[in-house]
């Protein structure tokens, strides 16, 4: 082959090279571009994090969405994540980012956020070390940011339900009785005071018959507002039944207890009600019982506080029975 054949041959051949490399390149472009589609629409942000230089080092498009803040100032320093951060949740999000390295991956991760606009919003933020990670190398956190906001006003909106008593706003029975049952335990435990007061409404049924039960649901309304607002901070308080209600009292001793009852009695007999031009107040009959150191569940004071209320019921109504 002579000089000028071996020469074009080689042109030829670079011309090839040259056309794959472009076609390469373009192929890469085009991965790259569906690479960035598809992190821009993930409702999610992904991020790296050298906790060596203590240093970002990547974070997707969604960031900015989610957080409401500059992926640049992030970039540039560390404190712009710990400063989006609900301050109550701070050491919370910096405590588990560092058991990451301890465990792998930390999965079960949820803290708060405050936008720069002042939302507060909900971050399910899943983390592991990189397996490029190795000894005497920089330890790269990985992760996934995700807005779960509407999943815990969800979450609370059903907590709410399944608690709260709708009518009144307050515990319901189960809620009560569960809550009830904590504070019991731990009051056998650590031998401290514990109180039991029932009440029920005293004729509730003419009230209902007298002026319907619109008025009558706006009475149980009142006297749960009023039974809320006179017990103590910490004390629990709830529907347990039509017009009957329970409260309980941790760490209150005899004497106090029966004090808390009389203010709650006298309080509802300074309710007024009326309707159409017709005007009526109500009482209470109650059965307050304190805990005993035989009492081995918490059925022995509400059998107790039940039997003494109904003594009071029969006893003339509007009155604390004690046993």
């Amino acid at each position: 082959m002579d000089e000028v054949s071996r020469q074009q041959l080689e042109q030829e051949e670079l011309t090839l090279a040259l056309l794959h490399a472009r076609a390469e390149v373009a192929r890469l472009q085009e991965r790259e571009q569906l690479f960035s589609t598809l992190l821009g629409s993930v409702n999610a942000a992904l991020w790296a994090f050298d906790w060596n230089a203590q240093q970002i080092i990547y974070v997707s498009p969604a960031y900015e969405r989610i957080f409401g803040r500059s992926t640049g100032l992030l970039l540039a320093g560390y404190e712009e994540w710990r400063n989006s951060i609900y301050p109550d949740d701070v050491d919370y999000a910096a405590e588990s980012l560092a058991q990451v390295l301890e465990t792998g991956a930390v999965e079960a991760r949820e803290y708060r956020i405050i936008r720069t606009d002042g939302q507060v919003r909900w971050l399910s933020d899943k983390c592991f070390v990189s397996r490029e990670s190795a000894p005497g190398k920089p330890h790269i956190i990985v992760g996934i940011a995700e807005d779960i906001t509407e999943k815990k006003l969800l979450e609370g909106e059903l907590h709410r339900l399944a608690t709260t008593d709708v009518l009144t706003q307050i515990s319901n029975r189960r809620h009560f009785f569960e809550c009830a049952q904590r504070e019991f335990e731990l009051a056998r435990e650590y031998g401290s005071p514990l109180a039991f007061l029932l009440i029920d409404l005293d004729d509730f049924k003419q009230i209902n018959d007298r002026y319907g039960h619109q008025v009558g649901d706006q009475v149980l309304q009142r006297l749960a507002y009023c039974g809320a607002t006179t017990l103590r901070r910490g004390d629990l308080f709830g529907r347990i039944g039509g017009e009957e209600f329970a409260a309980l009292f941790p760490r209150c001793e005899p004497d106090q207890a029966e004090k808390i009852a009389e203010r709650l009695q006298r309080e509802v007999r300074r309710l007024s009600f009326n309707h159409e031009d017709a005007a009526f107040a109500v009482t209470l009959s109650q059965g307050l019982t304190s805990l005993r150191p035989e009492d081995g569940n918490l059925d022995a004071l509400y059998v107790r506080a039940d039997a003494a209320m109904y003594r009071a019921k029969r006893q003339g109504k509007n009155r604390v029975v004690i046993d």
